[in-house]
């Protein structure tokens, strides 16, 4: 079964009273006395498990708390009755409970006391059940420092919190930082409550679960064994927790396909809970559906569907519709459909898992990092490979296939999207305190930069992977925090409902034009005959492609294997790269396999809007041949990173009338280091004594390549230059990072260098290309930097300067030359028409299944730019002067982006046949032509 979105609340909050917390050796059963107090009578009953009836003695409480005016009481009242609350799913009344306990207990017994701590740890917690991450991290962070602090760094309490904070990261798919507190929280509660210890299991189950989530099964099974034993030892046998550690061991099982063990299990806490419980409670939902699960995974689909409906009205009751834990219902339930042959019954259960963690993305405060995001994305994958399997076994059924294509529209390349809404937000609206946030981003950015490229220098490989692994934390805390920042500017760009979003694209695309959505997933659906989870299935990754015409038509095409199209597809782009004559028989090969059963749904259109995915975004369809011609002689391509792209941008920006050209750059020139960046980051320039001394190995290095000079980038400029007067020309010394870092939205970006991505055999001569360099050294099996924009960038003047006869320095560094796309990520593109890379291999990059390239295609998106126009390979200096000074020359007759690279490529072929000279550049954004440029000053700062 698939892991849960969000980790249920009411099984994730673990609760004691202030007192007595950490000496309990166990809850032992306790009788109510008439003379007890209403919050005595509440926690008998809450040890008990009767969490409905606690909660009404704990309104009684509260009430006599308020009575008494005594604050401390009242504030430890709040707090617990906020978690109760909070276990039965009522975030409504949890949140003001708690937050107004914090509250208090700040005011009555100071913001660093042990049950401030307590009450932080809680509302994170509820925060966190909520997926309202952005709140949730840093008021787990505030509580640990208090533990520490107050209680010492090994008290049960700080365990507690720990615990909490590694099943935040484990939920995000950040296993490396989640195992370390894990393993520090069993550290502490064996060592100060024993092994057999409540606690002990509780951070066992989540530490197995962790192992799990990981296929790590040998590790996880027994840890939930060993969880089980000791919660039955010392609760008892029919104690509400049992049922709780015999649930996670049945969802183990179930992973494992152990459907008869799961079942009897399942069957156990089921009967626990009902006789603890009640038939209502919330937590029987769990139990139902592991049941249901076990069930369907014997072939026994009739006895799983009524537990999926009685577990649905329990969830949905308890936690309201749009409740993660809801959409995973929703989503076994489908399956269960699935394998009882009712395909119409399981589309609208598989929408409504679907748009429920929609409905949590569009929650601004779902504040990630971008790379953390994507991560969670990956983690609701399964919905849409449902979607697009059903779609597979229904490819006629237009209700399907606009389900999927939303899917489609709304999922791919969206953390793309929600990172260059940030940049947005940032530059267009928000505060100085933000944009010197965001320069500090930057700032860090260009460390991480640097010290990957420096190698570990002086320091020990241990402590260099640790500094590296600082910088990248911290700039993952900056992007999350502007991403708070900007919530309300960016909730005014929120994306057409699920069920508007294919008319919406529809309505945008020109006239006699049509999308073509590529889409790669993994097919479990035809092994799931049972209805049974499916995780370890190997599965068959598949291609399928969604074309919706400008009348709002749909039309599919499933293509099968992605293996042998990506296997093609890259020898293609490898045939092209090397000027392989060989290079027809892939390009009609792939034609074959990816376009000619598209034609059908095309009819007459020839103007396409490409998003590709996998392999396919880094081959131009225009090299596709049908065994009469290229495509590139019939048919108009754009690329998209998603159709979604073509939606009008909300607020939209007037163009700068500038253009500005960065070419030719120095090799030898000696820029000076920015003092900005030494001084925004002392702890940098304290690790070493000199970094022009770590700076020195990186040129010694670099100064074994062939710089080639690259003389047609340079004419490339002044041609630019001539068509577009105003243009500013920056070339030779003058072509530095320091200035293309600091550029305001021109109009036009034109960049003719040295570019690359690291992991590319050597590179001809004449190309505009670099590779393996810097601290990366000759070694081509050297382990590369693991963020794919630090391995794509770009070379700018001062790459191959000389070591400055003055050591001791520090003022020239090779970080001043080369520029990665991490860095580029942070410019202010933000009214930029057109960004034009001249350069080899600029549109290169990782590639990630529903989230596209990771490179420097994806870094001018993110920094704004409506578009962008980049190579796929080493790119020849002469023959890209040809193809560029055409396709201005076009720009400038009012063709657009795409079309105005289309027909220049057209011209270039009638001289240089072979596409490696004339199709290596593909244009990714807006095709409409370029609103006027007029001549104007360059908005580049003087130096």
């Amino acid at each position: 079964m698939r892991q849960a979105l969000v980790f249920v609340v009411m099984v994730a909050v673990v609760f004691r009273g202030a007192e007595g917390r950490a000496d309990e050796a166990t809850r032992p059963e306790v009788r109510l006395q008439p003379a007890q107090t209403a919050y005595d009578r509440a926690k008998a009953l809450y040890e008990a498990g009767k969490y409905a009836d606690a909660i009404a003695q704990g309104e009684m409480a509260l009430r006599e708390a308020v009575l008494g005016g005594r604050k401390p009481q009242l504030a430890e009242r709040l707090d617990w009755l906020g978690v109760l609350y909070g276990l039965q799913g009522d975030y409504a009344r949890a949140e003001p409970l708690l937050q107004r306990g914090l509250e208090l207990r700040e005011t009555v017994l100071g913001p660093n006391h042990p049950d401030v701590a307590q009450t932080l740890n809680h509302l994170a917690n509820l925060y966190r059940g909520r997926g309202m991450y952005g709140r949730a991290e840093p008021l787990y962070s505030r509580a640990i420092a208090i533990q520490e602090a107050a209680l010492g760094p090994n008290h049960p309490d700080v365990a507690q919190t720990l615990n909490s904070l590694a099943r935040f990261y484990a939920e995000q798919g950040l296993y490396g930082r989640a195992e370390p507190l894990y393993e520090r929280a069993l550290d502490i509660v064996e060592a100060a409550l024993g092994k057999a210890h409540p606690d002990v299991a509780m951070v066992l189950t989540s530490r197995a679960q962790l192992y799990a989530a990981q296929g790590l099964y040998d590790q996880a099974r027994p840890l939930y064994e060993r969880a089980l034993v000791i919660v039955e030892a010392a609760l008892g046998k029919n104690h509400p927790d049992v049922a709780t550690s015999l649930n996670n061991l049945a969802t183990f099982c179930l992973s494992q396909g152990e459907y008869a063990r799961a079942g009897a299990l399942s069957e156990r806490a089921l009967a626990i809970e009902e006789a603890v419980l009640g038939k209502d409670d919330s937590r029987l939902a769990i139990s139902l559906n592991n049941l249901a699960l076990a069930y369907a995974g014997q072939g026994l689909l009739s006895r799983a569907e009524p537990l999926y409906e009685r577990a649905l009205a329990i969830r949905q009751a308890a936690l309201g519709r749009n409740h993660p834990s809801v959409a995973e219902l929703l989503h076994n339930f489908a399956l269960l459909r699935l394998a009882q042959h009712r395909r119409a019954d399981a589309l609208p259960l598989l929408m409504r898992a679907f748009a429920i963690p929609e409905l949590l993305l569009r929650r601004k405060t779902l504040s990630f990092s971008e790379s953390r995001l994507a991560r969670f994305l990956e983690q609701l994958r399964a919905d849409e490979d449902l979607l697009y399997a059903l779609l597979r076994m229904q490819l006629d059924n237009p209700d399907v296939q606009r389900a999927a294509l939303a899917a489609v529209l709304l999922r791919k390349g969206r953390s793309l999207e929600e990172t260059a809404e940030i940049s947005r937000a940032v530059y267009r609206s928000l505060s100085a305190q933000d944009r010197r946030a965001f320069e500090q981003l930057r700032s860090v950015r260009t460390q991480l930069a640097t010290l990957s490229f420096q190698g570990d220098g002086s320091l020990s490989p241990r402590d260099y992977q640790r500094r590296l692994q600082e910088l990248a934390t911290q700039g993952d805390a900056l992007e999350a925090d502007l991403a708070t920042r900007s919530a309300s500017l960016r909730a005014l760009t929120t994306l057409p409902p699920p069920e508007d979003m294919v008319d919406r694209v529809a309505a945008a695309l020109p006239r006699d034009s049509a999308l073509v959505e590529f889409v790669a997933y993994t097919d479990r659906a035809l092994q799931r005959k049972s209805g049974a989870p499916s995780e370890r299935l190997p599965g068959q990754l598949r291609y399928m492609a969604l074309v919706l015409s400008d009348s709002g038509a749909t039309c599919v095409s499933d293509l099968g294997s992605t293996e042998p199209i990506d296997r093609v597809a890259s020898l293609l782009r490898s045939a092209l790269a090397r000027r392989d004559k060989e290079y027809l028989a892939p390009a009609q090969t792939l034609y074959r396999l990816v376009f000619q059963p598209l034609l059908m749904c095309l009819g007459d259109t020839h103007h396409v809007f490409l998003s590709p995915e996998g392999q396919l975004g880094l081959v131009p369809f225009a090299t596709l041949h049908d065994g009469q011609q290229f495509l590139v002689d019939t048919y108009d391509f754009t690329y998209l990173t998603s159709g979604k792209d073509l939606l009008p941008r909300t607020q939209q920006i007037e163009p700068s009338s500038s253009v500005v050209v960065l070419a030719d750059p120095d090799w030898s020139a000696l820029p000076q280091a920015s003092a900005e960046t030494l001084e925004e980051a002392p702890e940098l320039a304290e690790r070493a004594p000199s970094l022009d001394q770590l700076f020195s190995t990186l040129r010694t290095n670099l100064s074994h390549r062939p710089w080639a000079p690259l003389p047609g980038s340079r004419k490339e400029a002044q041609a630019i230059q001539h068509m577009f007067p105003q243009a500013q020309l920056y070339l030779g010394p003058e072509a530095t990072k320091e200035r293309l870092l600091h550029v305001s939205a021109p109009g036009v970006l034109h960049i003719a260098t040295h570019g690359f991505f690291l992991d590319e055999t050597s590179p001809p001569e004449d190309s505009r290309a670099a590779v393996n360099f810097g601290g990366l050294g000759d070694d081509v099996l050297a382990p590369r930097p693991p963020d794919p924009l630090l391995r794509s960038g770009l070379v700018l003047a001062g790459a191959q300067a000389p070591a400055p006869e003055d050591s001791g320095a520090a003022s020239h560094s090779l970080d001043s030359a080369l520029v990665t796309a991490l860095e580029l990520a942070g410019l202010n593109l933000w009214g930029t028409q057109l960004v034009v890379l001249s350069a080899c291999d600029t549109g290169r990059g990782d590639v990630r299944l529903g989230q596209g390239v990771y490179g420097l295609r994806r870094a001018f998106v993110a920094a704004g730019a409506e578009t962008v126009v980049m190579s796929l390979w080493e790119v020849n200096d002469e023959t890209t002067r040809e193809l560029m000074e055409a396709y201005y020359r076009n720009l400038l007759a009012g063709q657009g982006r795409a079309s105005a690279l289309r027909e220049a490529m057209r011209a270039l072929r009638l001289t240089q046949p072979h596409p490696h000279y004339w199709a290596p550049f593909i244009a990714l954004g807006q095709e409409t032509p370029l609103r006027a440029l007029a001549p104007g000053s360059s908005e580049l700062p003087k130096r």
